[in-house]
């Protein structure tokens, strides 16, 4: 189980703050993306294209990342501001 949570225009697309995902054991960020991609449809995908991502608040950038148990993962799409 990995715990999504969603900011700005992600957060919008998904129409949600935060949700429980269930992976399988061995999954990557990527298995996790997939799985949120194919609930929430076109408009979330087309804003994870660009987004980045925090797994446990750290900075991954390699989606074939395995996920540890009961992680949380941080979708951000990119901000706009001074």
């Amino acid at each position: 189980m990995v715990t999504v949570r969603y900011f700005a225009a992600a957060r919008a697309a998904a129409g949600l703050t935060s949700e429980n995902v269930e992976v399988d054991d061995g999954a990557t960020v990527g298995d996790a993306l997939d799985a949120i991609a194919a609930r929430h449809g076109e408009q979330l995908s087309r804003v994870l294209a660009s987004c980045s991502f925090l797994l446990d608040s750290v900075a991954v950038r390699d989606r074939a990342t395995r996920l540890p148990a009961a992680a949380e993962l941080d979708v951000l799409p990119p901000f706009a501001g001074g």
